[in-house]
Formats: structure tokens, C-alpha cells, sequence
């Protein structure tokens, strides 16, 4: 009972009091990727993290190696790092997030484990306009938290200095026009920004038709939850719920009408033109 009161008031502690935290770096021993390491926020906010095989054999269902992937919203790079083993060394995975806090240990994993993984950490929000956007969470340590031209009507607490957000398709013009061709996969999450995000890359979702890992967040309305299947569904895409980033994973086909639901779920978009490559 001490033990667990001590941690509710460390977690009370952090989502108020603002405190910079470090990281420590685990190794884990995967059946056929080999010893991977990886670095761990010691925000106490943080849910604890396994990289396993099987987690890095989900994403294989979705790419090969040499290919390009984009993850969006990486926080820690816990999905990243998995993402970038399965595209390999001769892959390169792009990985997107405007947090100053947690990106510093993002960098971190970006840069272990170089004879296996090549990960490019941008610290960048994901905006239809290029600019300076403002960061806010509702947690002082910053542990999540989203992007917004204005703070009107967002609650909790603010960086003081502004975070750049960049236009994705203009991005992958202008730095990796050689692997834009080899985009297989995006996993989106962002508090519930998936709807903007995916809707600023539609261009890329109808000519690359990459496959789309992205979030239906707690907090959206109706309203939302609708025009978030729209943006896939009108792209040509086909929508799943799943349960789990692993291959043990269930796969539910989805509606528009679905979408209300589960309060929050996460979802696989497959390209009609690309489902027949890919095996559920």
C-alpha cells in the first residue's frame, strides 16, 4: 500500500511540476534481428517498454527491406526502432516529433544500433504550412501532448519557445526524392491530430498509397471520428481495427458507421491497389 501511494504521488508530482528526465538504454536479445538496444524515458508518466520480435515482424507485414517508412509522432521511437529493423540498414525510416523533452531521447535510439537500423529523428511537427506552431500538453513533464496556431480553448501547459512545423510532401521533394518511390508505410499518432495530418498528405496517400497505421483518439467527436474514415476511405483505402502492434494481432473491417464504436482504437488502412500484397 506505501509502495503504491508513493507511486500515485510521484505521477501527481510529474504531471504538475515541470523536471527534465533521462533515459537509461536496455538491451533486448530478438530471435532472428539479434541484440537490440534501445533507450528508455525514466518519465515516470511512461508505461513501461519491450521491444520484442514479434513486434518487429508486425511491421513486416507492411514492408520489405530497402523501403521507406515515416512515423509520426515517434515520442521515445519505441515504434520507430522496430519500424527500422524491418526496413533494415538498406531501409531508412523518417521519424517525426516536435516534443524538445522527449525527442532528446529519440535521438538517442536514432543513433544506436547503426549495423541494423538507419533512422533519421527530424524534430518537426506535421502541418499543411510550413511555420512556427505552439506546443502544449496537459502534463508538466510534457510526457504527450499536441500542435496548434493558436492556444485558444487547449487547457494545460505550454513550451515557451515556438516548435516548426513542415509540410510532409514538400519535405520528401526536396531531401529524399531518390526513396520517395519505396514509401511503404506511415504510423501516425498525435493526440489526436491524425485527421489533420493524414488530410495534409492526401497527395501522398492517392499517388504513393502507402499503408497507414494511425489512431482514433478518445477525445474526438462524431464529428471527427467521420471525416477520419472520409479522408482514408475517399483515398481508396480500406479500414481495420486492431487490437495489437504484433503479428497475433485482429483485424476487424470498419465502417463509417463503426467508428463511434470503441472510444479509442487504433487502425490499419490498406490501399485497395496494394491489399492483394499484403496478408492479415
Amino acid at each position: 500500500m506505501i509502495d503504491y501511494i508513493k507511486r500515485k504521488l510521484i505521477r501527481w508530482r510529474t504531471k504538475r511540476i515541470f523536471q527534465e528526465y533521462s533515459h537509461q538504454i536496455e538491451k533486448f536479445k530478438l530471435e532472428k534481428d539479434g541484440d537490440v538496444e534501445m533507450a528508455l524515458w525514466l518519465n515516470p508518466l511512461e508505461k513501461p517498454k519491450e521491444l520484442t520480435q514479434d513486434g518487429v515482424d508486425f511491421y513486416r507485414k507492411f514492408v520489405k527491406p530497402g523501403d521507406l517508412a515515416i512515423d509520426i509522432g515517434t515520442h521515445m521511437g519505441d515504434t520507430t526502432v522496430p519500424m527500422a529493423l524491418a526496413v533494415g540498414k538498406t531501409g531508412l525510416v523518417l521519424g517525426f516529433d516536435p516534443n524538445p523533452h522527449v525527442f532528446k531521447i529519440f535521438e538517442v535510439n536514432a543513433a544506436l544500433n547503426k549495423d541494423k537500423t538507419n533512422i533519421i529523428a527530424l524534430p518537426y511537427a506535421i502541418t499543411t504550412e510550413d511555420g512556427d506552431y505552439h506546443f502544449y500538453s496537459r502534463e508538466a513533464s510534457f510526457n504527450n501532448g499536441g500542435v496548434a496556431k493558436d492556444l485558444k480553448g487547449n487547457e494545460g501547459y505550454t513550451l515557451n519557445q515556438a516548435v516548426k512545423g513542415i509540410n510532409l510532401e514538400k519535405y520528401l521533394n526536396q531531401n529524399h526524392q531518390d526513396k520517395r518511390t519505396r514509401l511503404s508505410l506511415i504510423k501516425v499518432d498525435t493526440e489526436g491530430y491524425d485527421k489533420d495530418i493524414l488530410k495534409s498528405i492526401s497527395s501522398i496517400l492517392t499517388s504513393l498509397k502507402p499503408t497507414i497505421l494511425a489512431e482514433c483518439f478518445r477525445k474526438l467527436t462524431k464529428e471527427d471520428r467521420s471525416e477520419l474514415y472520409h479522408v482514408l476511405s475517399d483515398s481508396g483505402y480500406k479500414l481495420y481495427r486492431f487490437d495489437d502492434f504484433s503479428t497475433k494481432a485482429n483485424y476487424i473491417p470498419l465502417q463509417e458507421a463503426d467508428m463511434s464504436n470503441w472510444k479509442h482504437f487504433d487502425i490499419l488502412a490498406v490501399h485497395k491497389d496494394k491489399a492483394a500484397g499484403i496478408k492479415l
